[in-house]
């Protein structure tokens, strides 16, 4: 996993410029005092490079960020997002702004772990604790806040997180060498360039939106990625519009509207918040639906090694798993598909988030609600769900634990914890479980080998098709088998394996 400490690896990767290590460790040149993403252009010499496996280490080393590579913007470090151990659930957590908003002892509360104990095993494996994670990332916020936005300066400093404008000054000084008022001076001149040469740039769309690049390693494929999400998309919180899927985001301060569209360099994503204090966690939350910081690489050489899988793999590679912005509100849906088509459960859905979800504005489109709540959900009658009696004992016995913490399915939750709890659950067999296993809780090895789909497309590939002889053939893709599930779903002609034409509404 310390990717950092092999040298000569490292080495290796910023002599090729290899893209595909960016966000699994950082290069320091001492004689400069700058840090760097793998592939940067720049060619320092090996003697005075040094390597450090966060950008939060190499700042808290004295380095600071390279203006020509823009290393705080890469993608994230694959490993996080495939560990359930509680290192990698405190980055998810830190990525999702919960030391902003509630404190190290907040983190160390939601973990379960005492405060010295995460300093001590984030130090030893990320190289910097949480106040400095944290940090590194308010200052990749105030540094998209600046560059994007018009807010004045004072207001970016508090939309960034930061307790002070001297404290947000001084941060953004180090870190990038230069201060919030010239890094805005940059990028204004920097855009009229681009305006000029007829380039797209990453700039304000409109009052009140701010448009932003999220990078992705590749190969990326967004067929069953966008696909999925646009066709079991619950009308009034999420809509294919124009090229784009856009859905409504609760957050801890307010709500967003992101618009999310693929393109062959990035994911373009316009953002309307209406509190800015929730862009870390927006972005952050984007990034996790669509799995944005996998190794494709990496995964799919593993899927490769079975020879019924190397050919469906070969013909498009990169896919990626779509998880969620709300991991409750994913469990709510997974009951509601069970054992109807996509589109009962797409009713299914609509109607309680018209009964019970919160109304939102949106004047670029037709989003009209917040999904509900675990809590404002335990509070229905059931008498009013239109399903099997059966069906609605599931859903309350679901919303119930998630409304008091008796469940958790969060970032930072313990993946065994929540699929044995799952599965105590009334109504929960292996379909329902696994699912919220790979869409709620991001694991990467959730199998669901029972599932319809995934039984007829191993019979195509000449593998068994029975779940407890289909499992057993699984374990050639463990760890991965969440990207399995992709690839064999995306042998059927099922609306969620393609992406919908730009003019699709």
């Amino acid at each position: 996993m310390d990717m950092y400490k092999d040298t000569e690896a490292c080495q290796r990767a910023i002599e090729s410029r290899d893209a595909r290590f960016d966000g699994w460790f950082f290069c320091a040149v001492v004689t400069t005092g700058i840090y760097c993403r793998p592939s940067c252009p720049a060619r320092p010499q090996r003697k005075n490079v040094r390597f450090y496996p966060s950008a939060a280490a190499a700042q808290q080393a004295g380095f600071r960020a390279c203006k020509r590579c823009r290393p705080d913007a890469s993608p994230g470090s694959p490993q996080w997002n495939v560990r359930s151990d509680m290192v990698a659930r405190a980055m998810r957590l830190i990525a999702d702004g919960v030391v902003d908003r509630e404190g190290v002892t907040g983190l160390a509360s939601r973990l379960g772990y005492s405060v010295r104990q995460i300093q001590r095993e984030l130090s030893a494996e990320v190289g910097a604790g949480p106040l400095a994670l944290a940090r590194a990332q308010r200052a990749q916020t105030a540094r998209v806040l600046l560059e994007t936005s018009t807010l004045p300066i004072s207001e970016v400093a508090f939309a960034a997180g930061f307790a002070s404008i001297r404290t947000f000054g001084d941060t953004v000084r180090q870190v990038f060498a230069q201060s919030p008022t010239e890094l805005r001076a940059v990028a204004s001149r920097r855009r009229g360039q681009q305006v000029a040469r007829g380039v797209s740039h990453l700039a304000c769309a409109s009052a009140g939106t701010l448009l932003l690049r999220l990078p992705f390693r590749k190969p990326f494929c967004p067929d069953n990625l966008f696909g999925h999400l646009a066709a079991t998309a619950v009308p009034g919180v999420e809509e294919w519009r124009a090229g784009a899927y856009r859905r409504t985001i609760r957050l801890a301060h307010g709500h967003a509207v992101v618009a999310l569209r693929p393109t062959p360099e990035h994911v373009a994503c316009l953002i309307s918040l209406t509190d800015q204090r929730d862009l870390t966690s927006a972005v952050s939350r984007c990034r996790w639906m669509l799995d944005l910081d996998a190794d494709p690489e990496a995964l799919d050489a593993v899927l490769s090694q079975d020879p019924a899988m190397a050919e469906l793999v070969a013909s498009n590679p990169g896919r990626r798993v779509p998880r969620t912005v709300d991991p409750a509100e994913f469990a709510v849906r997974a009951v509601l598909g069970q054992q109807v088509s996509t589109a009962a459960a797409r009713t299914h859905g609509a109607r309680l988030v018209s009964a019970h979800g919160n109304l939102v504005a949106d004047p670029h489109g037709g989003l009209t609600h917040l999904f509900p709540t675990p809590e404002v959900l335990a509070g229905m009658d059931p008498v009013d769900l239109a399903m099997p009696q059966s069906r609605k004992r599931t859903l309350m016995a679901l919303v119930e634990s998630l409304a008091t913490g008796a469940l958790d399915l969060n970032l930072g939750a313990d993946w065994r914890e929540a699929r044995v709890r799952l599965t105590a659950l009334h109504g929960f067999g292996p379909w329902t479980v696994e699912s919220i296993a790979m869409r709620s809780l991001g694991d990467p090895d959730a199998f669901i080998a029972g599932d319809l789909g995934i039984k007829l497309a191993a019979r195509r590939l000449g593998m068994p098709d029975t779940p407890r002889a289909l499992t057993d053939h699984s374990h050639l893709w463990r760890p991965w088998r969440s990207y399995a599930v992709q690839y064999l779903w995306a042998t059927g002609e099922h609306p969620i394996n393609h992406m919908p034409d730009e003019e699709a509404a």
